[in-house]
């Protein structure tokens, strides 16, 4: 059996279609369906079981025999949520006890940490010296990995920390205002016809990746159970907001930009660049290019305007 916590969400969701055209339907899924719509990511999908996120550790401690991995995805990944008790909890004290019983039961742990734990740095290393989270949520997932590191001496299992950069791509809609700029942006060309961006766009990078090389990363991890680490989850290559819409703009083949004011609670707490370094990937054996910026987009716009 295969845990996939976070599995209605977007990452989590994607991993369980990519997992059942494996032949793999012995899934546990754990979430929180709060927000009911999120069932139509897995509507298409076929799993063994389903708890809430908040029972699972009760059921896990429960069960016959222990699974063969937990892909651990579900977080609140909420950039701009200031409630330190709830972020601590779901984000750190949460994911230590997966890690404690992964660690007593020898199963193999695999879960989402985040290239925000980088904060406003030029070196995206997965080394102690370039982590500086601008919010709580990078700060959160930072501390969890510090004590996946110090976990890593002690534990005989594989531990796989994957720090996702600017992923987009199907079944992201229920994020809301954490949506992808791609979500948002194909959304503004169908409503009004204009893009909005922030003064200043053409200046702010990232590393955007599609969510399918995001799986494919996480299925070869799942495939070398003797890979453990921290790992940045990206393309390498950075590209301009501006860059971006330009992609939806001639893939629509209409529209325009319109530029708004940068809004004063993002200052100082907004990533303006990120590059995946993919020193450590490579190293470890990961070879697969990903798609680029122009082709990723423009198979996820056609995806959602088919």
């Amino acid at each position: 059996m295969i845990v996939v916590t976070g599995g209605m969400g977007f990452i989590g969701s994607n991993l369980v279609h990519a997992l059942n055209q494996r032949g793999r339907s012995d899934l546990f899924v754990v979430d929180d369906l709060t927000d009911g719509t999120k069932f139509t990511n897995l509507s298409q999908a076929d799993i063994l079981d389903y708890a809430h996120y908040l029972d699972f550790p009760q059921k896990l401690e429960s069960l016959r025999d222990a699974p063969e991995v937990i892909f651990h995805l579900g977080a609140c990944s909420d950039t701009t949520e200031w409630n330190g008790i709830r972020m601590m909890e779901q984000n750190f004290e949460y994911s230590k006890r997966l890690l404690e019983y992964c660690k007593a039961h020898k199963v193999r742990l695999i879960y989402a940490s985040s290239a925000s734990v980088y904060g406003s740095g030029q070196a995206f290393q997965e080394t102690r010296e370039h982590e500086n989270p601008l919010n709580l949520y990078g700060f959160s997932k930072m501390l969890f990995d510090h004590r996946v590191r110090q976990s890593l001496r002690e534990v005989s299992s594989q531990v796989v920390g994957l720090r996702y950069f600017n992923v987009y791509g199907p079944r992201e809609a229920h994020k809301g205002n954490m949506a992808s700029v791609v979500l948002h942006f194909n959304q503004q060309i169908l409503g009004s016809g204009k893009i909005k961006l922030f003064e200043g766009s053409q200046n702010f990078r990232r590393d955007f990746i599609h969510v399918d090389d995001a799986i494919r990363i996480n299925l070869w991890f799942f495939d070398h159970p003797d890979k453990s680490g921290i790992y940045n989850v990206g393309t390498g290559q950075s590209r301009s907001y501006t860059d971006l819409a330009q992609v939806v703009l001639d893939f629509h083949g209409k529209g325009s930009l319109e530029f708004i004011r940068f809004p004063d609670e993002l200052s100082g707490r907004y990533q303006t660049f990120t590059q995946a370094d993919l020193t450590q990937l490579r190293t470890a054996g990961y070879q697969d290019p990903c798609l680029d910026l122009n082709a990723g987009v423009r198979k996820y716009l056609a995806w959602l305007n088919h």
